[in-house]
């Protein structure tokens, strides 16, 4: 609809409250994903008010200019006459100063961490206690806070993610009690770019099927294990879509016209991935031996930045090698690496998302998997790029050997594969956009006025 002039206030009015997986703002994945999101908001919502809760938030500000942090012990909306230093230095310059703030900010993140670790051990005691004969894990549920600012949402939006799942429950419980909460006050809720499970745990199990039959739609970004994991949870599959992960938009619109010649590498060693002591000297081998072969570069692909995780496990793969690029620096952007992937003909990774800005732009991948998570992840990304990936366990008697096949097999298909790939991606693309018109729609269907400035 064109612009009548009638619908200013009623944008200005809206406020869209944005939960994400990681806080601290550390995984490049997350923010690509952010990106997107934030600018499908403010394309349908040009006025609105776009929150995001962080415990970052000048560098959320310098990252994400039109979103606004949701921050502080309550979780306020934030001042709307504010210092627009962040915006204008960027992430390079704010991102060493917010890492000053360490000193002040270790107690909480601390806390966070202790939070985790201590409901991961009731997890876990619990499924022992299922085992030995107990009807269901007497874990208590952890307590969370929800953020002032939900009560005045037009909107709860759960970002894209793999958050909903044993691995991390403290996550997980944080954003059902946010949904849960907004669903109460007749906030509209959804979620999108999901990645459900595994999910196991009887008591977090219960949860999600007490909150996520109530959401208004649920984007996933696979098949594998999310489509049936919801109808189990009672979610009625009217209000389920497959839309693939939102940062394939974010990867497809840096694909080039010339097929890249760098290998790309990533691995994670984290309790999370499974990779195994000895995993990453195999791996390394494997991919410097095949690079030398064909005379390519490598290239450290560093998505997490989380107690610096993807640096310590892939630099050393590279280390030493002829030709070798620099890694992005610590504060460097989501953008900075998915140009990197760019001038790739191949990628090698543990990492969910480095994969992701690959296939997107129609690069082959090699995918690493030492977990039952990683599986899902992974082979769930590989049914919506058919043909375009190998998963292989870092697990295998044979892993040399199993790397060197799946490398040299994508190497050499890659002009081949790289049109069927972006294609792929683009229909992933068109879903999740259809996904995001739903959500437009929640809040639209009882507010028509809000829709006055769509185009």
């Amino acid at each position: 609809m064109a612009n009548n002039g009638s619908g200013t206030a009623s944008h200005a009015d809206v406020r869209v409250l944005v939960e994400n997986a990681e806080y601290w703002l550390n995984n490049r994945g997350d923010l690509a994903m952010m990106d997107v999101t934030v600018e499908r908001l403010r394309a349908r919502w040009p006025h609105a008010r776009v929150g995001i809760p962080t415990y970052r938030p000048a560098l959320l500000r310098a990252l994400l200019p039109t979103a606004e942090p949701i921050s502080g012990r309550a979780g306020s909306w934030a001042r709307e006459h504010r210092l627009r230093v962040p915006e204008v230095a960027g992430p390079r310059l704010v991102g060493p100063v917010a890492a000053g703030w360490h000193g002040v900010t270790v107690r909480p993140r601390r806390h966070v961490h202790d939070v985790r670790a201590a409901v991961r051990a009731r997890v876990h005691s619990g499924r022992r206690e299922a085992r030995g004969a107990t009807a269901a894990a007497d874990a208590t549920p952890p307590t969370t806070r929800v953020p002032i600012a939900v009560q005045s949402a037009s909107l709860v939006l759960a970002l894209g993610g793999g958050y909903l799942t044993d691995g991390d429950p403290y996550q997980a419980y944080r954003t059902l009690n946010l949904l849960e909460h907004a669903d109460s006050l007749g906030i509209p809720t959804a979620m999108v770019g999901q990645g459900i499970g595994p999910l196991d745990d009887p008591a977090l199990l219960a949860r999600a099927g007490e909150v996520l039959p109530r959401i208004g739609f649920i984007g996933v970004r696979e098949r594998r294990r999310s489509v049936g994991l919801l109808e189990r949870l009672g979610v009625g599959s009217d209000k389920v879509l497959v839309t693939g992960d939102d940062a394939v938009e974010f990867g497809y619109r840096l694909s080039g016209k010339e097929i890249g010649s760098d290998i790309g590498v990533c691995l994670r060693v984290a309790s999370y991935t499974g990779v195994a002591e000895g995993v990453p000297d195999t791996v390394g081998r494997a991919v410097r031996d095949f690079a030398g072969s064909v005379n390519a570069a490598l290239v450290p692909l560093i998505i997490s930045e989380e107690d610096a995780e993807d640096r310590r496990s892939t630099l050393p793969m590279v280390h030493g090698f002829a030709r070798s690029r620099e890694p992005v620096p610590r504060f460097g952007t989501a953008h900075d690496v998915a140009v990197q992937v760019s001038r790739c003909r191949l990628v090698v990774t543990g990492a969910y998302h480095a994969a992701v800005f690959a296939l997107s732009q129609g690069i082959p991948v090699v995918g690493l998997s030492g977990s039952r998570l990683y599986d899902d992840k992974l082979h769930g990304l590989a049914q919506l790029f058919e043909g375009g990936m190998r998963v292989v366990r870092v697990d295998s008697t044979d892993l040399e050997s199993a790397l060197a096949g799946a490398i040299t097999e994508l190497w050499n298909a890659a002009p081949r594969l790289r049109d069927g790939l972006r294609a792929s991606a683009r229909d992933q693309v068109a879903a999740s956009r259809a996904g995001y018109e739903r959500v437009f729609r929640l809040v639209e269907a009882d507010r028509p006025e809000v829709s006055a400035f769509k185009a």
